[in-house]
This record gives structure tokens, C-alpha cells and sequence, in this order.
């Protein structure tokens, strides 16, 4: 993507607030005109009322400069305060845009992204647009107006001594493009090692348990420092040349100055320049050059923020979400019959139906759920059990083959409209920072305390959460750590069952709790199973033996299917799987 590309994106983000930028500029541009005219006041003042003895006339040039200050003041306090809420307006939305990008990614997506970066990309890379977008923009125009002001003023004065001025031009515009090719790619170094360390940081604190369980600590504590140790270079990088440039603008300024005194003062000598015209070009001189500081340290500004925003538009124009239906068909009453028909999926995008070197998580399976049936899936660990669950949610797109419900392929059903009817329970729950209420009803409207009450008594979870300070109101922290396994478990089976969904999902729910929990979840099983669709995984087969219908995946495929008694009778892999387990339980 190109500087310009991406600086039109950039300031696409302003175009919402654009009769405020217009105000903005109006405001910069009597603010850069009233600067430079100080100096010609001053300069008028000396030469004329000074000279000529005319008191009445300092008096009157001196109000006239107490107003340009005032003027000056109270415009650059408008034009500090609108830049700045301008760009926040536009920083504001830019963050929630990058969010919403993300929230609509398919799993597809995040399989491939690590969650560091993302937040690095929400957070402080679009943070470094914040300068650009509330005051940067806009400066660089009041800065660029400053400098024609000015140059307008030296030249009407006197354009011997203006060219005077200007000669170092050449030096600095030579030393800004320099820095410009070095800084560039200091600063895409310096956003990508920042991002490479946020990910190191969220994995590695996420993953703490087991860091300190298998004595890692050492290890690594040393790749944090060969990540931290990169992040420090690349900023030094930049920081070396900014400790370069910065000193040579000062040195390139105080040549003009020291050039303006030389040639000013011998004209003045030779009475061919009047003090007040000398005096005006020093003032003009040192304020020549200030913007010019100020559009290098912009510029420097604008690299940063450029580097951010490559990131930024590159994962905005990474577009991996599930394609919802052009004319989406509703689904009305839900009765709960599901159907796979001949479904292949791959975790590879590209991946297509008759490709024999594809890595094929399911390979042309079918089966068919009744309305008010119970399903179980059992298997091996990498069968392709999850899978399933995965793309009856539509988390997933299919390569080939269709999955209905009630005869309505879920395609062409809006994903908002088909997750509604399914409430799922995974084996690694997932808490938000919040209430044990607000973990159930997830702030949806339309649900209130009553409902959560008789939810918490449907799964028997009265008892655990009786005991909470609190009650419903307890707040539970980052992910539920102070929970227990089995305690999240419950919260989570009272989320799914308070929406009262037409299909229930249940992946390992009972896989990681004590006997006394999962006997619990049986009793609320068979009372709310009643009437629904239920979708059940689980490893212990104890827990499935009464389902109507069990499907034995082996490699992606099905393999057996019928009830319990009936697989038994096989002799197959599903009797093998259940004499494995309970001659575990045996010894």
C-alpha cells in the first residue's frame, strides 16, 4: 500500500466531521497569519512612530499588538480544543470499526491470528493515529500556511534579505528526506517488534499455570528477553535518528539566523536597511524556521502513524467472516430436526472436495436428528467430533456437501437467527470479569433475574451458588479463576438453558466434574432434554448410553451408529471403546 493510499484511508476517518475540519482550518489559517504579522507591526512601529517621535502613535500600535496576541491566544485555544476532539471523534471510531472487523472473523481467522496482535491492532496502533488525527492533519496545513506568511512578509519587506533566509533550504529539505527513508523503516520495525512482544506477553501469562507446573520459568524469562531485547534496538534505532536530525534543523536554523545578522547588519550600516525592517527579519528568521521544526516533528509523527496504519488497513482488508445469505430465509417455529448430508470439511480454506492430499477433518458424513431426538458422538481424540458442533454453529464453512435444519440448509439462515436456537456448553468454559447474573443472561435484553433463578434451579446448581456472597450479584473475576472447574461448568449450562433453545449442545460438559456435579447434571438433563433436539459429545460413555442415536467417528468418518444395546452387539469399534473404559474403572 502506498504513503498516499494510506494517507487518503487516514483521513477518510474526518470526512464524518468535515464542517468541523473546515472550521478547524479557518481557525489555523487567521492563526498563521496573525503570528506573522506580529513582527510587521513591530517593524512599523520602529521605523515609523519610533523615529518620528509619534507617542500618540506607539500608544496606538501597541493596543493593535495587545490585540493580534489576544486574537492569536483565543484562536489557538479554539484550534487546540476542536483538533483534538476531531481526532478523538475519528480515533473513536476507527477503534470501534477494528473491533467489530474482528468480532464478525469466523474461528477460521483467529486459528491463524495470534490474540497479542490483535489487541496490538486495536490498541496502541490505532493509538498512533491519534496525533495524526487530532491535531497532525490540520497542523501540517496551519504549519505549511505559517511558512507562506511568513515568506510573504520577508519578501514585501526586503527580497534580498528573504533570499538570505531561504538559502539553507536546501540542506534541510536534503537532511528531511534522509530522515524520512531512515525513520520509515524504524518505525515498521519498532510497531512489529511491539506487537510480536503483546503476543509473547498474552500467551505467556495465559499460559502461567504451566510455565510454573513444568519449572519453565528460566527458559522462558530468556526468549522475554530476546523478544524485549529486539522491541529495545528497533526503538533505539529510532531514537538515534531523531538524536541526529534534530541537532542538524537546530544547526541549519542558527546558520540562517547567523547569515540574517551578517548581511542585515551590514546593510544597516550602510544605512541601506532600517533597524526596523533588521529586527522584524531576526524575529522572521527564528519563526521561519519554527514551523519547519514543527512539520519535521509532524512528519515524524505522520511516519509512526503510517507504519500503524498499514497494520491497521491490512487486518481491516483481511476479511475471513462467514458470507450471510444476499436473501436470508427464516426459519419460523423450530422443531429441531438436523441433518448432515454427505459433509466434507478441511481446516484448510483451500481445500476441495476430491483433492486427495487435503488434510480431511470429515469426509462425507451424514446423519439425520429427529426433532426431540438425543444424539451422542463418541471417538477418539482428532476424530472429528468437535468439528461437527463447530459446523452445525456455522463457525465454519463447509467444502462440500449441506447441513439443514428443518430442511433449511443453514447457509441461507441468517447466523444470528440460527445460533438463537442452539445453546451450547463447551468443555472449557469461559467466564467474563462480572456477575454470576450477568455470566448467564450475557446483558441480553429480555431476560431477567427470575429467569436466572429458574435456570440455576433447573441444573440443581442451587446449592453452589447459594453459598456465593451475593448470591446471582457474586462478581466473579477474569475468566472465573477463583471457580472451580466444575462450578463454571454449572454457570455455563445455566447460560445455554436460559435462552431456552430448541437444541442443546453439549461438548464434554460433564467431562471435567466430580461424580456428585455430574449426577446433578444428569437429573437436570432428563427433565430439560424433554422436547429438544440435544447434541451431545462426550468421552465417558457412561454419560450416553441413554441417547437415542450414537454415531462412532473413527478418522472423520462414521464408522457405527445405533443406540447403545445395538453397538454393543456389533462387536465393533464402539464395544472396544466401552471395555477399554470400564476395565479402566475396574483396576
Amino acid at each position: 500500500m502506498s504513503d498516499a493510499s494510506t494517507l487518503r484511508r487516514i483521513v477518510e476517518y474526518l470526512r464524518p466531521y468535515s464542517v468541523w475540519v473546515g472550521v478547524a482550518l479557518v481557525s489555523v489559517l487567521a492563526t498563521s497569519f496573525l503570528g506573522p504579522l506580529i513582527p510587521k507591526l513591530v517593524q512599523v512601529t520602529i521605523d515609523q512612530e519610533i523615529v518620528a517621535g509619534d507617542v500618540e502613535g506607539i500608544r496606538r500600535m501597541i493596543v493593535l499588538l495587545i490585540g493580534v496576541l489576544a486574537a492569536e491566544s483565543v484562536l489557538s485555544f479554539v484550534n487546540a480544543y476542536l483538533t483534538q476532539w476531531i481526532g478523538q471523534q475519528a480515533i473513536y471510531d476507527l477503534r470501534t470499526r477494528v473491533y467489530r472487523h474482528i468480532q464478525r472473523q469466523s474461528l477460521r481467522f483467529f486459528d491463524g491470528q495470534p490474540i497479542g496482535r490483535l489487541i496490538t491492532r486495536a490498541t496502541s496502533d490505532v493509538e498512533s493515529l491519534s496525533q495524526v488525527l487530532s491535531a497532525g492533519l490540520v497542523t501540517i496545513l496551519g504549519d505549511a500556511f505559517k511558512i507562506f506568511f511568513i515568506a510573504w512578509f520577508m519578501f514585501s519587506l526586503n527580497w534580498q534579505l528573504a533570499l538570505v533566509t531561504i538559502s539553507v533550504m536546501p540542506i534541510m529539505l536534503y537532511a528531511t528526506f534522509w530522515f524520512k527513508r531512515k525513520v520509515r523503516d524504524a518505525y515498521r520495525d519498532t510497531r512489529a517488534q511491539v506487537a510480536r512482544l503483546n503476543a509473547f506477553m498474552q500467551e505467556h501469562v495465559s499460559g502461567m499455570r504451566i510455565v510454573q507446573l513444568f519449572g519453565r520459568e528460566g527458559e522462558e524469562m530468556r526468549r522475554f528477553e530476546a523478544v524485549n531485547d529486539d522491541h529495545r534496538e528497533a526503538h533505539l534505532r529510532t531514537i538515534f535518528y531523531f538524536a541526529l536530525f534534530w541537532p542538524a534543523i537546530d544547526l541549519v536554523s542558527s546558520i540562517a539566523l547567523g547569515l540574517v545578522i551578517w548581511y542585515g547588519g551590514l546593510s544597516a550600516m550602510t544605512s541601506t536597511l532600517t533597524v526596523g525592517v533588521l529586527i522584524a527579519f531576526i524575529q522572521y528568521a527564528r519563526q521561519f524556521f519554527e514551523p519547519m521544526r514543527n512539520l519535521s516533528d509532524q512528519f515524524n509523527t505522520l511516519q509512526s502513524a503510517m507504519a500503524g496504519a498499514e497494520r491497521i488497513f491490512d487486518l481491516l482488508d483481511t476479511d475471513a467472516s462467514i458470507l450471510e445469505a444476499s436473501e436470508p430465509r427464516a426459519l419460523g417455529t423450530v422443531r429441531g430436526r438436523i441433518a448432515f448430508r454427505n459433509v466434507w470439511f478441511s481446516y484448510d480454506p483451500e481445500a476441495r472436495v476430491g483433492d486427495d492430499g487435503a488434510e480431511w477433518v470429515l469426509k462425507d458424513v451424514s446423519f439425520e436428528v429427529k426433532p426431540g431426538q438425543s444424539l451422542a458422538i463418541v471417538g477418539a481424540t482428532g476424530a472429528g467430533k468437535t468439528t461437527i458442533i463447530s459446523l452445525l454453529l456455522r463457525f465454519y464453512d463447509i467444502q462440500g456437501g449441506d447441513i439443514l435444519l428443518d430442511g433449511v440448509s443453514i447457509r441461507d439462515v441468517r447466523l444470528r437467527e440460527l445460533r438463537d436456537q442452539i445453546g451450547l456448553v463447551l468443555q472449557d468454559v469461559f467466564l467474563f470479569s462480572g456477575t454470576i447474573g450477568e455470566n448467564i443472561t450475557l446483558g441480553l435484553p429480555g431476560i431477567g433475574t427470575d429467569a436466572c433463578e429458574r435456570a440455576v434451579d433447573a441444573i440443581g446448581a442451587r446449592p453452589f451458588v447459594g453459598r456465593l456472597p451475593g448470591g446471582l450479584d457474586h462478581e466473579v473475576r477474569e475468566r472465573g479463576a477463583l471457580l472451580s472447574h466444575g462450578q463454571r461448568q454449572l454457570v455455563s449450562f445455566a447460560r445455554a438453558l436460559v435462552h431456552d433453545p430448541r437444541i442443546l449442545v453439549l461438548d464434554e460438559a460433564t467431562s471435567s466434574v466430580d461424580t456428585e456435579t455430574e449426577e446433578v447434571i444428569q437429573r437436570a438433563l432428563e427433565r430439560l432434554m424433554e422436547g429438544r433436539t440435544t447434541v451431545a459429545i462426550a468421552h465417558r460413555l457412561s454419560t450416553v448410553q441413554h441417547a437415542d442415536q450414537i454415531l462412532v467417528l473413527h478418522h472423520g468418518q462414521i464408522r457405527e451408529r445405533g443406540s447403545h444395546q445395538e453397538l454393543l452387539r456389533q462387536d465393533g469399534l464402539y464395544r472396544r471403546l466401552y471395555e477399554l473404559q470400564y476395565s479402566e474403572q475396574a483396576a
